[in-house]
């Protein structure tokens, strides 16, 4: 990883680390799951509100919970780049995003935008289920539907 695209990983880290975005309890969501890293702790609830229909699509996205700042940021830019997507695409992201973390294709930065900063994990092969927690409760909430909170996704 060159030194510009380190700096701009921490940037990023730090920003959405300190100051996540869509940090909320959603109300009227329709889809939820709660996520939980049992290696380090790392615990939280993503929320999606999917209007349905021939297409249905996320209107809103966010999350609660605790961790750490990896865990925070990743689950900040999975929101902010969720609205607007169908369940579909926001599978399809998913698999592009897994493999930025654990593949070696360069080509998979290609639309990902802001979350290719988070590829910067790859050097932390321990911080990927960080990475990667907000991304498997998405997993979760699509495919189960709304879920109680007591039975956690877990990234093990």
């Amino acid at each position: 990883m060159n030194q510009e695209l380190r700096e701009l990983y921490q940037e990023v880290i730090i920003d959405h680390g300190r100051r996540p975005r869509n940090f909320k309890v959603l109300e009227g969501h329709t889809h939820s799951q709660t996520g939980y890293n049992p290696l380090c702790g790392d615990r939280l609830q993503l929320f999606l509100q999917i209007r349905p229909g021939p297409r249905p699509v996320i209107e809103e996205a966010s999350f609660q919970g605790e961790g750490c700042a990896i865990s925070m940021a990743s689950a900040s830019l999975l929101t902010e780049c969720l609205k607007g997507k169908t369940p579909t695409e926001a599978k399809a992201l998913f698999q592009q995003f897994h493999q930025l973390l654990t593949g070696d294709d360069a080509s998979t930065r290609e639309g990902l935008g802001k979350l290719q900063v988070l590829a910067g994990v790859r050097a932390f092969p321990t911080r990927i289920k960080c990475a990667t927690l907000a991304w498997h409760a998405l997993l979760g909430a699509l495919d189960q539907g709304e879920t109680k909170p007591d039975d956690p996704v877990s990234t093990e």
